[in-house]
């Protein structure tokens, strides 16, 4: 890695740094690395971040991407009882970020309209497309399951827009009911 500030870290903080990559927790990987110097030279959190991404993409699939947990029907119930007003439909909608795709599972009410996010599940980063291991996206799949028994629970509409790729743009239920 040919960052200076990489370089100026002690072996004992590389190690410690690449260990919170290593189990995927990014943020406290940035914290330890900033931590490590003295104020007056401490990397700006921008240079931090770049500096770990690097150190993501140099150590490639030797870390932990740690799946959500499995969605809990029975969690996921009692959320939507206690909404006000009720929901009017469940949805699914693909999401996004620096580690890759996500599926965010919503309960949607109209008294007062919102949205009510209910769980976010995610099954691994966009590594996963470059070894060849999705399509199929099991996030898609286990939120539309998940989702569509939701649904039928409380006798309103499931909505999920493309659940065969990533497409934040998708249309959503308020648009298409």
């Amino acid at each position: 890695m040919d960052s200076p500030t990489w370089a100026e870290l002690s072996a004992a903080e590389r190690s410690a740094v690449d260990g919170l990559i290593q189990r995927d927790h990014r943020l406290a990987a940035v914290a330890r690395l900033r931590e490590a110097f003295r104020a007056e030279i401490r990397p700006g959190l921008h240079e931090a971040l770049d500096v770990v991404a690097e150190r993501y993409r140099e150590l490639g699939g030797r870390f932990e991407r740690r799946p959500t947990p499995p969605l809990d029907l029975a969690a996921l119930t009692e959320q939507v009882e206690a909404l006000p007003g009720g929901a009017v439909a469940i949805e699914a909608l693909w999401d996004g970020d620096s580690d890759g795709w996500c599926v965010d599972l919503i309960a949607l009410t109209d008294a007062p309209v919102a949205e009510h996010r209910l769980a976010t599940v995610r099954h691994g980063g966009d590594l996963r497309l470059f070894n060849g291991a999705i399509p199929p996206w099991p996030e898609a799949r286990e939120a539309e399951t998940v989702g569509r028994a939701l649904a039928e629970r409380f006798g309103v509409p499931f909505h999920f827009a493309g659940p065969d790729e990533p497409d934040i743009d998708a249309p959503r239920w308020r648009t298409t009911s």
